[in-house]
């Protein structure tokens, strides 16, 4: 009978002596409550959750990192409209910047603020 291994020990065996302090966090988190819960609480997907445990996330890894790190971490940024925002209220902003939307003034300055930010992806 195979035993099953959890989230830390998935974790440990794909990324070895290289496992990030915050993949560490994300795996014993999902033993403390279920990757389920940590993927809703990300506003990502249990597969991505998943894939970046097993270290085969083939996305963009930093942004995992800058979620998880605003999320479970409380690391923040400044933003020149919000002030100091969690790194991962930061991602959602530069996500939601990819397309101009005037459906109110705050994502009218954020479209702009985000556009103009060095820590935005360009192309």
């Amino acid at each position: 009978m195979n035993a099953v291994l959890s989230p830390l020990d998935i974790a440990r065996a794909a990324w070895g002596d290289a496992l990030p302090d915050w993949v560490q966090l994300l795996a014993e988190e999902c033993i403390r409550t279920s990757q389920n819960r940590v993927a809703k609480r990300l506003n990502r997907s249990a597969s991505l959750v998943s894939a970046v445990l097993r270290a085969k996330y083939s996305g963009d890894m930093g942004a995992v990192e800058d979620v998880v790190r605003g999320v479970y971490m409380a690391q923040t940024v400044q933003c020149p409209v919000l002030g100091e925002i969690s790194t991962a209220d930061c991602r959602d902003w530069m996500a939601k910047s990819r397309s101009f939307s005037n459906e109110n003034s705050e994502r009218v300055r954020m479209f702009r603020a985000c556009r103009a930010c060095p820590r935005t992806e360009k192309g």
